[in-house]
């Protein structure tokens, strides 16, 4: 059974990772997946070895205060993935964290992708350097990445993203209000912290504090 490992280090990279499960098992159903998943991932049947928790830090001061643990888990995982001998690694976003297992892996003979590009277009272009020796091939959700890789010879993918094929490019605002039962006039404002949980702990009191203005300002 063809074995891959997989890496998201978020609530995100966990749902890019679920669909491109989807969609690799709709190819073939005999596909094993393991490495670190989300709960969406999970539900498809991949195994997390660690908890994606684990990962889901942001900001200097956080990342600092967890980098012992981070290198310590990121070690640990490289030695059970190189026992696991899987086909192929697929790294979900995580530069940090992915760029650097990616790099081990491919110097042990494991041809590796990397599912997201960086911003590298906007800042720090010379990470692409850096990039192509981890990565065997890149996953793009921008078209214009492209040709970013074609400069140094490291083969991309232009993939979209995901949502894309889930979300209407024009959305029935009358029937989603219908099904939140939310009445035609109201005034709708949308509050989004973020996807990790630390996101959410920092902002939430800002947020409910914000939130309690515009219904004062607006009811």
């Amino acid at each position: 059974m063809p074995k891959i490992a997989i890496v998201a280090g978020e609530a995100s990279g966990d749902l890019l990772g679920y669909h491109l499960i989807q969609a690799l098992k709709q190819e073939r159903d005999d596909l094993t997946f393991i490495g670190i998943a989300g709960p969406k991932m999970m539900s498809l049947g991949a195994k997390s070895l660690f908890p994606i928790e684990r990962l889901s830090v942001r900001g200097y001061v956080e990342v600092i205060r967890h980098l012992p643990s981070l290198l310590k888990l990121r070690k640990q995982l490289l030695t059970q993935l190189l026992a696991e001998k899987p086909d192929i690694f697929v790294g979900i976003d995580a530069p940090d964290f992915n760029f650097w297992l990616e790099k081990k892996l491919k110097d042990k003979g494991i041809p590796t992708i990397h599912y997201v590009s960086p911003s590298i277009w906007a800042w720090r272009k010379g990470r692409i350097n850096k990039i192509k020796r981890a990565v065997s091939h890149m996953l793009t959700l921008f078209p214009f990445e492209q040709s970013l890789y074609q400069e140094v010879n490291l083969p991309s993918t232009y993939v979209g993203h995901p949502l894309a094929d889930v979300l209407p490019l024009e959305p029935d605002v009358e029937k989603v209000r219908e099904i939140l039962k939310i009445n035609p006039g109201t005034i709708v404002v949308a509050l989004l912290p973020g996807s990790r949980q630390s996101e959410v702990m920092q902002h939430a009191k800002l947020f409910i504090e914000t939130a309690i203005l515009i219904q004062k300002e607006y009811a």
